[in-house]
């Protein structure tokens, strides 16, 4: 594996030159929106070591990331948990031997793309792997001076790790996000149900967010939704199954009708639902990511999180809302103030953006290259 060494942070190492890593892992144990952002590295990456065995370290759940994005990633290593970090419940037990399976690998390179590295960067080095890079905060730990890069917390997440690509040596393609889609996930949309309707009449309303700090209220989500829906728009209702309640009370504050599709699509169907939408209305969460890429315009509502580091990089085509407050961004499951960040949102600035959207008649933009596999949209709004 060539490298060249000089000082942290300055000029590029190239890990990636001649003679790449064979065997890469890629630490970045997160949820849906947390990966769709890191795309764009892992692009950069395969670009870079177009015959290396990348493996992602990540949740359970990225099995069906894994399977999706398989022209980036090749196998998934299910993380077990670590004291300290809070992306899923600890399961002890089970850590030595994840430990000894990263050892029995071998890897040439573990990427530390798991946040500021104050946690996972000993973890990272615990892997084995010959060479570790990613980042660190200035002031705790960093592994290797040459491979690491200072964290900025108020740098973009999409750029951030596209930063860390090109200065090992991979050079950039791109910064768009990618959601690949197949026939399976068309055919599972339709059967959500019996009258979804055509592509690009109607709105999908997604009220629901992992955390409730991360929510916007139900009732203003029900004003807009009756407001898009009197502009002539159909409007389907999504959300996760744990999500359902949550969305039948929207539709219950509504008057218009609407198509309540929660809990009866898994991610491909949804996404393919995003996919053929006019329009996205949202929380800060997974599926802000998702209409980002397949080109679907969204208003986006940011309760808590920070906007400057998630919020899609198109901000023509997606419009995201929130108001400064000064315990932003929010760390908190529940809110232990009066939810300032959601209050002083109103639904007539949400639904006044929503209509202007709708009222360019924004186009989708040309993702089917890399999102669609095999797919004929014929009369979809593209």
């Amino acid at each position: 594996m060539m490298r060249e060494h000089g000082m942290p942070g300055s000029s590029p190492v190239r890990l990636f030159g001649a003679t790449p890593p064979r065997k890469i892992a890629v630490f970045r144990a997160l949820q849906l929106g947390d990966m769709l952002c890191a795309v764009p590295a892992l692009r950069a990456l395969r670009a870079a070591a177009p015959l290396a065995d990348i493996t992602l370290i990540g949740l359970p759940w990225a099995t069906s990331f894994v399977k999706r994005f398989s022209k980036y990633v090749n196998h998934l290593l299910v993380f077990p948990g670590f004291p300290g970090l809070p992306e899923t419940s600890l399961h002890l037990p089970a850590v030595p031997n994840f430990l000894a399976e990263a050892h029995r690998q071998r890897f040439d390179l573990a990427l530390q793309l798991h946040g500021s590295g104050t946690i996972s960067n000993p973890l990272t080095v615990l892997f084995g792997a010959e060479c570790s890079a990613g980042f660190y905060l200035p002031g705790e730990y960093c592994p290797d001076p040459i491979h690491y890069l200072p964290w900025d917390e108020r740098e973009h997440e999409v750029l951030r790790g596209v930063r860390l690509m090109e200065y090992l040596g991979a050079s950039p393609h791109g910064t768009h996000l990618e959601f690949p889609l197949t026939d399976a996930d068309y055919r599972a949309m339709q059967r959500s149900h019996l009258s979804v309707p055509e592509p690009g009449t109607y709105v999908c309303v997604h009220p629901g967010a992992r955390l409730p700090s991360r929510r916007w209220q139900a009732q203003r989500f029900a004003e807009v939704a009756d407001r898009l829906a009197a502009q002539g728009m159909k409007i389907v209702l999504t959300g996760s199954p744990e999500e359902a309640e949550l969305v039948r009370t929207v539709q219950r504050a509504m008057r218009m009708p609407t198509l309540d599709l929660s809990g009866k699509t898994e991610l491909g169907a949804l996404a393919a639902l995003i996919a053929q939408a006019r329009l996205v209305v949202a929380n800060d969460t997974g599926i802000s990511h998702v209409a980002a890429a397949v080109g679907t315009p969204s208003v986006i509502v940011s309760c808590g999180s920070d906007p400057g580091r998630w919020a899609p990089l198109d901000t023509a085509r997606h419009q995201v809302i929130s108001v400064d407050v000064a315990c932003r961004p929010c760390g908190h499951r529940i809110c232990p103030t009066a939810h300032e960040c959601a209050e002083e949102v109103s639904a007539e600035t949400v639904a006044m953006t929503a209509a202007r959207l709708l009222d360019s008649d924004m186009p989708h933009h040309d993702f089917h290259a890399n999102n669609i596999t095999s797919h004929n949209l014929t009369g979809a709004r593209l």
